[in-house]
C-alpha cells in the first residue's frame, strides 16, 4: 500500500498588516487633534517683604480659616462645614468689612476642599492668602 499524502487543512491567517496601518493613523489623528488644557496654579509663594521705610502694610483683622489633614475646617478655631464656611466669613466680613482670609492647609488635607474654599472666597469678593501647615500642626 502506498502511503498516500494526505493534505493539511491550511489554517486561514489574518494578515495584521492592514489593521495595524490603521490603528496607526487613528493614533496619530488623535494626537494631532487633541486639545491639551493650561490649568492655572495656585501660587503659594508669599509676597516680597516691604523694604522701604515709607512702606506700610495696612492692618487688618485676619478671619483664619484652617484646614487640618482629616480636612476638618475651623474657622477662627471654631469648628464648622465645608457648605457654612461662605456664611461664617461673611458674618465675620460684616463686623470688620476690611478684614482678610488666611487659608493655612495641612499638607495632607484633600486638594478639593482648599480648592472650593479658595474659590468661594475669590467670587465673593474676599481677599484671601494661603499658607501650608507641615507635620501634626493644623
Amino acid at each position: 500500500m502506498r502511503n498516500r499524502f494526505r493534505k493539511r487543512d491550511d489554517q486561514a491567517e489574518v494578515n495584521m498588516t492592514p489593521m495595524l496601518d490603521i490603528v496607526f493613523i487613528l493614533l496619530i489623528f488623535f494626537i494631532v487633534t487633541a486639545t491639551f488644557l493650561s490649568e492655572e496654579g495656585v501660587d503659594m509663594r508669599p509676597p516680597p517683604a516691604c523694604q522701604d521705610a515709607g512702606c506700610e502694610t495696612p492692618n487688618r483683622p485676619v478671619i483664619l480659616i484652617q484646614v487640618d489633614g482629616d480636612n476638618q475646617i475651623f474657622i477662627n478655631q471654631d469648628p464648622t462645614d465645608i457648605e457654612r464656611v461662605l456664611a461664617s466669613v461673611n458674618r465675620h466680613r460684616a463686623e470688620n468689612p476690611d478684614s482678610a482670609v488666611l487659608l493655612e492647609v495641612h499638607d495632607e488635607s484633600d486638594h478639593g476642599v482648599v480648592v472650593r474654599i479658595w474659590d468661594d472666597m475669590g467670587a465673593n469678593g474676599v481677599p484671601v492668602s494661603i499658607q501650608r501647615t507641615e507635620g501634626d500642626g493644623a
